[in-house]
């Protein structure tokens, strides 16, 4: 259900399906306390339940990262990109890759035609990761590599460069996106089928957690989700069904779940009402903890902690007015903030349409650089605490979250019904209505459906797309190709294939094959060959909706 301003009987809901109240009381915070739950529901920030944030002083200690995403062209484009951005402050980054790269085509493959480099960074071979973090600082900047499909080779790619530059890879800190499960319900960059996808997966989570215990190799992502047409409350309960899904392939290897549960950490959406999106943040963190204590048996409370990156929202913005998205930007920002985020990653006001310009992704750094240095976000600790709105809301959406997972449970798992196509079905039906509503100005949003304006001379500013750079690209895949040791290439890419046909770890082949200079493609060619190619459902072949109301 999306957010319904007002009824006949000027009723009101936000997106979940909640029912706004004119006025809270202690009794409706009394009434709405979670069913079955036998612990303090607030509790002290650093404390379990974790309800008001995972750290005892939160930002007074230290304030979030800001994490811009960002990567466009070849690697050398992106690394200039990265410089500016850590000089402007940034304290992470966020990297972007091109549509080559993230579905496992060199960039020399007629496949790639015309998108080398379009929508990202291109990376065909590890001289390409060993030229973007070039003269960057990866121990005390910390990189999120936001792939999926091709995640474990980028991984593999990022440990070897890191490794060859001379750090520790025990003391390796560090994020990659790698949540292909939520790949087949919002963006798409799935390669092969859902069982070997997982494995992938876990094979990534098994290999860190021997080798890279402080790297965080999958970032489950409810984000992408809720760009796709779900409510906040299904943003976060079909992440954590997902996320359950990697623990227990976890468990199923002999490992332990606090052997590696505190290493995973969340990607989620800001966008929407402000104060739900808060209350979701705060329930998802107290509900999670709850997961990890009692249905995992977890004893260190890192494991129990929901470690985020939130702030973007992209389906917030818009093209129309689109200086209206920096007052966007600043509430996303705000609610980031209040809501405990360890890590923000703010959408610049030209991501409706382009990719980012440095002034639009300064203006973005400045205004949470403000919130830290001008706005006293960092002087306390969830200082929303014990309002009677936001305590009664927090409690309604886990309940609500709940009742998602035990449906989504019921029904046959999360793995099964992405496999199925169910997921993505009823999320495509919400992305409808949610369209529909926005027509017909039911969801008033400002400067599309309201307080329009005539913009005959709205100029807006697009990144332009550099053939030179992706010729550039071609060029350096040769030269590479040309002077590697192929019959090594041949040896690593044939073990790899292999290991992909029985049952061990993947990582240490891609690791090798690496090593070697064996390119994106190569390697993505020999799994697909043992795996398949995932084939997409028909989503719209029944109207069957998942947790329906």
């Amino acid at each position: 259900m999306v957010m319904q301003n007002n009824t006949d009987d000027d009723r009101r809901y936000n997106e979940s399906g909640i029912e706004i109240l004119p006025l809270y009381t202690q009794e409706e915070v009394a009434a709405s306390k979670v069913s079955g739950a036998d612990d303090d529901d607030i509790g002290n920030p650093g404390q379990y339940p974790f309800t008001r944030g995972i750290h005892k002083e939160m930002y007074r200690k230290r304030p979030w990262t800001m994490r811009q995403y960002t990567g466009f062209g070849n690697a050398e484009d992106t690394n200039e990109r990265f410089k500016y951005l850590i000089n402007t402050g940034n304290t992470g980054l966020n990297v972007a890759f091109d549509l080559p790269t993230q579905c496992g085509f060199d960039s020399d493959d007629d496949m790639a035609k015309g998108e080398v480099g379009r929508v990202g960074m291109a990376i065909d071979t590890l001289a390409d990761m060993e030229i973007a973090f070039d003269g960057i600082d990866i121990q005390n900047v910390t990189v999120s590599l936001t792939i999926n499909g091709t995640a474990a080779i980028m991984i593999a790619m990022y440990l070897v460069m890191a490794e060859k530059r001379g750090f520790d890879l025990k003391g390796l800190r560090g994020t990659c996106q790698n949540d292909i499960l939520k790949e087949f319900v919002g963006r798409g960059t799935w390669i092969y089928p859902v069982e070997p996808s997982v494995r992938l997966v876990a094979d990534t989570i098994e290999y860190c957690a021997k080798n890279v215990p402080l790297y965080s190799p999958v970032s489950v992502c409810g984000y992408h989700i809720r760009e796709s047409g779900a409510t906040p409350s299904e943003e976060i309960a079909h992440a954590f069904c997902i996320a359950k899904a990697y623990l227990d392939e976890g468990l199923k290897r002999g490992m332990e779940i606090d052997e590696f549960a505190y290493r995973m950490s969340f990607n989620f959406n800001i966008f929407g009402q402000f104060f739900e999106q808060i209350c979701k943040f705060r329930a998802g963190r107290r509900l999670w903890a709850r997961i990890l204590k009692k249905q995992y048996g977890a004893k260190n409370a890192k494991s129990m902690w929901l470690r985020m990156i939130a702030g973007g929202g992209g389906s917030g913005l818009t093209i129309e007015q689109p200086e209206n998205n920096i007052v966007r930007g600043a509430y996303y920002a705000l609610i980031s903030a209040l809501s405990g985020a360890q890590t923000i990653a703010l959408c610049c006001y030209d991501e409706a349409y382009t990719i980012p310009t440095q002034k639009a992704q300064r203006l973005s750094l400045r205004t949470m650089q403000i919130l830290i240095e001008e706005m006293g976000l960092t002087d306390t600790v969830d200082p929303l605490a014990g309002s009677y709105y936001v305590e009664t809301l927090t409690n309604q959406m886990e309940t609500e979250i709940i009742r998602i997972m035990d449906e989504v449970d019921k029904r046959g798992g999360i793995v099964k019904l992405i496999g199925d196509g169910e997921i993505q079905s009823h999320v495509s039906r919400g992305a409808y209505q949610h369209q529909k509503q926005l027509e017909s100005g039911e969801f008033r949003k400002v400067g599309v459906n309201c307080y329009q304006v005539e913009e005959d001379d709205q100029v807006v500013e697009m990144h332009p797309y550099k053939i030179e750079d992706a010729e550039k690209q071609e060029k350096r895949l040769a030269k590479i190709k040309q002077q590697r040791d192929q019959a090594s290439v041949d040896m690593a890419l044939e073990k790899l294939g292999t290991a992909a046909a029985g049952t061990d770890n993947i990582m240490p082949y891609l690791v090798e094959a690496v090593k070697v200079y064996a390119t994106v493609g190569e390697m993505n060619q020999v799994l697909t060959a043992v795996f398949g190619r995932y084939r997409e459902p028909d989503i719209f072949k029944d109207s069957t909706n998942v947790a329906a109301e």
